[in-house]
């Protein structure tokens, strides 16, 4: 009758509602204030047996008006509807005594501030005594409206859109239509959204906002909206449509727990029942409950749920008994974790529970990514966080505790594997990844790519996929084994083409000097297959050779020392040009086995170009003034 009065609309939709004067179900109804801004109105059922319905309607909104009756005072009922209030954390209120002619309404207004002063609407609430049927106190009911209105806060329009469903019907030559409080964001006609829990994608047909239609609207506002493509029959209150890319759609949460029990003491420490009803918004879900601590709780839902940390639920134990002294068995909780880590061994449940015990309510980014270490940059947005750091590589964010640990079990891996393999290129990629548990081989090259200024803390170099422990510039030259090549001094630095390179174990180092000293006269009479068995260079060995710089490796095992491409070119350039593989092989007094590869190695380095008739001419630099020689040959 309040809301009536109020509006001039009837909010009950149904006939038996209506005739037995009782709200059975949710009814809605707006009005416009004497400054213009409209207020739109939930109606929510007051009888026990339908806590659920007004759950459903009490959870979207922002702000509650508070009726108790003169003539009756405090009900069981405002019990527990206080209590649902006080469990979901709203701040904003009005309190109304209705049928102020037919009662004094001064002991009803007492004995309701008494139980509301302990609850989230606190003790200051503005309270309002008025009659529906008279008339009296409305006119300061609609200011007291007023000054509500302009306290709450602006919700951001470019937040995502989550409207939780009450409502779901069809509209001859319309098709279906569904309501809801918009909480935040925006819908425009034309939007794509997903509907939860099916995860359906549906197309928003047209919108309207307090029987208006709109090209979009913002939230806070009742909307309707009609749908493309789906039937009422798919759709059911407590189901949520959303932009997908903007919540996280879970079924495993972690919560902070508090009872809601008016103006009683709350407990130190809060026990829950197995199984629990979880609300939130229009949606209600059952829970598996598990304690992690005095005040926290792990909850695994009968369906998954939009949420993001910060987020408040109501849990409710339909099946237990309430005391109507202290209230029902309502529990409000804060969602902590929306993509909570497994708990394994004895004493991770009480590792969490010190841990999100010391969390603010909401938490930041920092404890989440504390807690998850890695964390996409759009899951993190998705969890509902913000301000979130820069990525340390494509979209991973990392807690700079984990990422610095990370670094040292790097280096510490790729060591361990050049101390088990010197001959290895290095620790692949993948296999690093592996070792250290990382979910993509990007974050393996970030690790290694990380530069703190600091030359002394780079221990890790990457090339060519794999991973090689970095050497300090100016570091005295040591075999795999710590001893020195021969032939080094001990002061003497090392640097990549000079034989005894680091990581070669003493063996090695020495069969390559033996190689390079065959070549020091003959630079182009590569050891044949015989001197390479019997020095011990094996494939594995030159490779490592090669990879150090110590090596020339050409097609065909054709081992030369480094530099030996510009030596032929060199020789090669004196030549009259064009000249023959036979000339080449002359000049350079080798087998066609090496000359032929050394050759095709010059045509790839573009130091040689090779011609049509199998000739070949050495290639001269162009540049300002350069002449083409004259028995160059255009080929």
């Amino acid at each position: 009758m309040l809301v009536r009065a109020l509006t001039g609309m009837e909010p009950d939709r149904w006939e038996a509602a209506q005739r037995r004067g009782m709200t059975i179900d949710l009814g809605f109804a707006w009005m416009t204030l004497p400054n213009g801004e409209q207020v739109a109105f939930v109606d929510v059922p007051g009888h026990e047996r339908f806590v659920s319905n007004m759950l459903a309607g009490a959870g979207p909104a922002p702000a509650v008006m508070f009726v108790v009756a003169a003539d009756e005072a405090w009900m069981p009922q405002s019990a527990e509807h206080l209590a649902a209030i006080d469990a979901l954390g709203v701040r904003a209120g009005i309190l109304v005594i209705t049928r102020a002619d037919l009662a004094d309404p001064a002991p009803a207004l007492r004995q309701a501030r008494l139980q509301i002063a302990g609850t989230s609407l606190g003790p200051d609430i503005e309270a309002v005594a008025v009659s529906a049927l008279s008339g009296q106190g409305l006119p300061d009911l609609v200011a007291a409206l007023g000054r509500l209105a302009e306290r709450l806060p602006q919700p951001d329009p470019g937040s995502g859109v989550r409207l939780w469903l009450d409502r779901a019907f069809a509209i001859k030559g319309s098709g279906t239509v569904v309501t809801g409080t918009l909480q935040a964001g925006t819908v425009r006609a034309g939007d794509e959204l997903v509907l939860t829990p099916a995860m359906r994608p549906v197309r928003v047909r047209g919108v309207q906002s307090l029987g208006a239609p709109t090209a979009r609207v913002s939230g806070v506002a009742r909307v309707a909206l009609n749908l493309r493509g789906i039937s009422t029959r798919e759709l059911s209150r407590g189901m949520a449509l959303i932009n997908v890319s903007q919540w996280t759609v879970t079924s495993v949460i972690d919560v902070r727990l508090t009872r809601s029990l008016g103006s009683q003491p709350r407990p130190r420490d809060l026990r829950l029942p197995p199984r629990l009803t979880v609300h939130i918004g229009a949606s209600r879900t059952v829970a598996q409950v598990r304690m992690l601590g005095s005040h926290v709780a792990r909850l695994s839902l009968a369906h998954a749920l939009p949420l993001h940390v910060g987020d408040r639920v109501l849990l409710r134990d339909p099946g237990a008994a309430t005391d109507h002294t202290s209230g029902p068995p309502i529990f409000g909780a804060t969602v902590l974790d929306v993509l909570p880590p497994r708990l394994y061994g004895k004493g991770a449940a009480a590792a969490a529970t010190r841990e999100l015990a010391s969390w603010p309510d909401p938490p930041a980014i920092a404890h989440l990514l504390r807690r998850h270490r890695l964390l996409r940059a759009s899951t993190a947005s998705a969890m509902g966080l913000t301000g979130l750091p820069s990525p340390v590589t494509g979209e991973w964010l990392a807690d700079p505790e984990h990422w610095q640990r990370l670094r040292r079990l790097l280096a510490q891996a790729v060591t361990a594997h050049a101390a088990r393999d010197p001959l290895a290129a290095g620790l692949p990629i993948d296999a690093a990844r592996a070792e250290l548990s990382l979910p993509d081989r990007g974050l393996v090259e970030a690790l290694a790519a990380w530069r703190t200024g600091d030359t002394a803390e780079e221990p890790v170099e990457i090339s060519g996929g794999y991973l090689r422990p970095r050497r300090p510039e100016n570091e005295p030259l040591k075999d795999a084994d710590g001893t020195r090549p021969p032939g080094q001094h001990q002061a003497g630095g090392v640097k990549p083409g000079q034989p005894g390179h680091p990581g070669l174990p003493a063996r090695v180092a020495e069969a390559v000097q033996a190689i390079l000293t065959d070549l020091a006269d003959a630079p182009f009479q590569a050891p044949n297959a015989a001197r390479l068995e019997e020095l011990g260079l094996d494939t594995r060995a030159v490779a490592a050779a090669e990879r150090a710089g110590l090596l020339l490796r050409l097609p065909g095992n054709i081992m030369l020392a480094p530099g030996a491409t510009d030596q032929a070119a060199a020789i090669l350039a004196q030549l009259p040009q064009p000249f023959t593989t036979a000339a080449a092989r002359q000049a350079l007094q080798t087998t066609r086995r090496v000359a032929i590869p050394l050759l095709e190695s010059l045509d790839r380095a573009g130091i040689t170009r090779r011609l049509p008739d199998d000739r070949r001419i050495i290639r001269e630099p162009r540049g300002p003034g350069t002449e083409r020689r004259p028995n160059e040959h255009l080929g």
